[in-house]
């Protein structure tokens, strides 16, 4: 008997999706895409109009025969790859090698590997969509003819091994900028002054405002020492006097579910998984998991979106599990999230969720992978908390004068924890207020005042999360561009990461300065995003794909002609160190590598000596005579272990310290999160620990 034949992307996909069709259907897997532009050569005809010229991907052969064979035999053929434009460009491709007009109804998307959502979309085949087919093609088509013909100028001028591209470079130049920011910064002086006040033995804290002048409260801000003693000359000690309570009720309003960037954003901030790990759980999560009892089920809806939109069936089942599990008063009756103001999003399918919400992560836990636990759990818990009430707080601000000095004080108390029940979030916590109940007239007692001395801070470097929401709010880039772009930049020595943070290197710098004088349009946020509408206006059917390219072509070409001719080829010095080469006697020079600064012989390709920078530490080995340095793994995670090594092999996932056991004498770790720093003994005998508040 024939069957029909569904073909997906990913062998995970497959298994999943043939368990819910049956014996009538067989799906296999093209392991992603088949046909693509040739890596040996530009593979663009710029005289016929920019014609892409597709070949087999190398080790494709065997799969496309055998795609070939089994479709032969097959009643019908349905392409069933991702919902996105990349999903329908491979759908395109596939349709090309087994000869099927692209205008038969063969294509079927679905959001959610389910049974219903597959079912139903078999049902709803439609023709292979060829303007999101164009929209691909002129992305894919921009960054080769960026990468093509900018990246071999890069080598010929400065080494070999580099690229450009469109979204790449722009995330270069905004890390480069943000460095710049920071060195050129200079710090200035402000001042604060904090009251210490008690009412009926409760005490609590207010912080000076201003001065109240002729009956009108005047901000003040404090610049010097002077302006702090002037304030604190007029204060009178023995007078503090409330002189204004406003009470209130403050509503905090739970989160849109994940869109792409936001749950990369808030895997970074809560897990500490990169942008790359983040996408691999969740393409398993949405492919499919073997959970006890069920079989393999894809967990969340897909995704790569920007969406934050919700099917109607998806809120009740939400509102209907929040009734039977947290009560009536947790429900907000459901909630769509759609994006008004993002013009630009692509709002075809919707925001990452449970595909069932009573597939609580507790009930599956043991079906999970840790990682693959924690991520669910993430997204699980948002859904979740997207279609519940608002907490609900008690609000009270307080004025207080001292012989027309003015402090305030305010503060808050959880009353209703509606969503919160569920959600936690990454940004400061509301606190219980620390606030006496306080009328106006209230005599105050104070207790201390202490001034304090601040210097601004220069911005903070870019993190993985900070780079991400910054390039989404710029509108540069799309879901699935942001983790390949990061690995990018980081694989090419144009950034590396320092306590987690982007840190341009001297390479990415050169590069960036170079991109910047020759190729403003490529490393020009604005031009950038301009292109990203344009792109979205293909997909729509509203622009044809070759005058988009054509339009950024005519100026690319005469920036590159002329960055040939002024370019002088450029040497990168390296740094020279103090160490001694010991098998040829060179000073040998600092390298950055994948995971690093590294060492290595200038004698090179003679000499091929390298070694690791060690970082030493002030502490003696407690296994030997050693000393004990910080390493990184393969992984780039930091670790210490002993200088001695292979011969010693102690080593410590925790920082040692100088300071010695006060109760054994022995080595001494510190572990450090936001809140605290644990200080505790190595030695498994002795428990002692202390742990400080930061």
């Amino acid at each position: 008997m024939q069957k029909n034949l569904v073909i997906v992307e990913s062998p995970a996909k497959a298994k999943t999706i043939e368990r819910f069709l049956g014996k009538n259907y067989k799906v296999v897997a093209s392991v992603g895409h088949i046909r693509d532009l040739p890596k040996s050569s530009l593979g663009i005809d710029i005289d016929k109009q920019f014609e892409p010229k597709y070949i087999t991907i190398r080790g494709k052969g065997p799969v496309i025969k055998d795609l070939k064979e089994v479709a032969r035999k097959s009643k019908k053929i349905f392409l069933a790859t991702d919902p996105d434009r990349e999903g329908e460009a491979i759908s395109w491709h596939l349709a090309h090698i087994l000869g099927i007009d692209e205008k038969e109804k063969v294509r079927v998307e679905f959001n959610e590997i389910t049974k219903d959502a597959i079912t139903n979309a078999i049902k709803k085949p439609r023709a292979i969509d060829l303007s999101l087919v164009d929209a691909q093609q002129a992305r894919r088509i921009l960054d080769r003819l960026v990468g093509y013909k900018i990246s071999p100028l890069l080598w010929r001028k400065i080494r070999k091994g580099l690229s450009a591209g469109r979204v790449q470079s722009v995330a270069v130049k905004l890390i480069c900028n943000r460095e710049n920011e920071i060195q050129n910064f200079i710090p200035e002086e402000y001042w604060s002054i904090k009251a210490k006040l008690e009412k009926d033995k409760e005490k609590f804290e207010a912080n000076f405002y201003g001065e109240n002048i002729n009956g009108k409260e005047t901000k003040i801000e404090l610049k010097t020492k002077s302006d702090v003693d002037d304030i604190l000359e007029k204060v009178d000690n023995n007078s503090f006097t409330v002189s204004n309570v406003k009470n209130g009720t403050k509503k905090r309003n739970p989160y849109p579910p994940y869109t792409t960037s936001t749950l990369q954003q808030d895997a970074s901030k809560k897990l500490g998984f990169s942008t790359k790990k983040t996408m691999i759980i969740a393409q398993q999560l949405y492919e499919g998991i073997d959970i006890k009892g069920e079989g393999s089920v894809g967990l969340i809806t897909y995704m790569r979106t920007d969406s934050t939109r919700i099917s109607k069936e998806a809120i009740q089942a939400a509102n209907l599990y929040i009734k039977e599990h947290f009560g009536e008063k947790y429900t907000d009756g459901g909630k769509d999230f759609v994006n008004k103001s993002k013009k630009d999003s692509q709002d075809a399918h919707e925001g990452i969720r449970p595909t069932s919400i009573t597939r609580s992560p507790s009930l599956i836990k043991d079906s999970l992978t840790s990682e693959q636990f924690k991520l669910y759990k993430m997204i699980w818990e948002r859904f979740l908390g997207s279609q519940m009430t608002p907490a609900i707080y008690n609000t009270i601000s307080v004025t207080i004068e001292s012989n027309n000095i003015l402090f305030k004080s305010s503060g808050s108390k959880l009353m209703f924890d509606g969503f919160l029940k569920i959600y936690t979030t990454t940004d400061e916590e509301e606190k219980d207020m620390q606030i006496p109940l306080l009328a106006i007239g209230d005599k105050l007692k104070l207790k201390d005042i202490n001034p304090n001395q601040h210097f601004t801070q220069p911005p903070a470097r870019y993190t993985e999360a900070s780079l991400i929401k910054t390039l989404e709010e710029l509108g540069i880039g799309r879901p699935s561009t942001f983790a390949p772009t990061i690995a990018t930049i980081l694989a090419r020595d144009y950034v590396v990461f320092d306590k987690k943070s982007f840190v341009p290197t001297e390479l990415g710098i050169l590069v960036n300065d170079l991109l910047i004088e020759y190729f403003k349009d490529i490393v020009n946020e604005e031009f950038t995003a301009e292109l990203e509408e344009k792109l979205d206006e293909i997909a729509e059917g509203d622009l044809p794909w070759v005058k988009v390219v054509e339009s950024f072509y005519k100026d690319f070409d005469l920036f590159l002609k002329k960055a040939e001719e002024e370019i002088k080829e450029i040497e990168i010095q390296d740094e020279i160190s103090d160490v001694i080469c010991e098998k040829c006697g060179k000073n040998m020079v600092i390298k950055h590598g994948r995971f690093g600064k590294f060492l290595a012989c200038p004698g090179y390709p003679e000499c091929k000596n390298t070694k690791a920078i060690v970082d030493e530490l002030n502490v003696k080995c407690p296994k030997c005579d050693g000393n004990l340095v910080k390493r990184k793994s393969k992984k780039g995670r930091v670790f210490y272990g002993c200088n001695n090594y292979p011969n010693c092999d102690f080593v410590s996932w925790d920082e040692p310290i100088e300071e010695k056991c006060p109760k054994c004498g022995g080595i001494m770790v510190i572990k450090r999160n936001k809140k605290e720093k644990i200080i505790k003994c190595i030695n498994k005998e002795c428990e002692y620990m202390e742990v400080k508040k930061v």
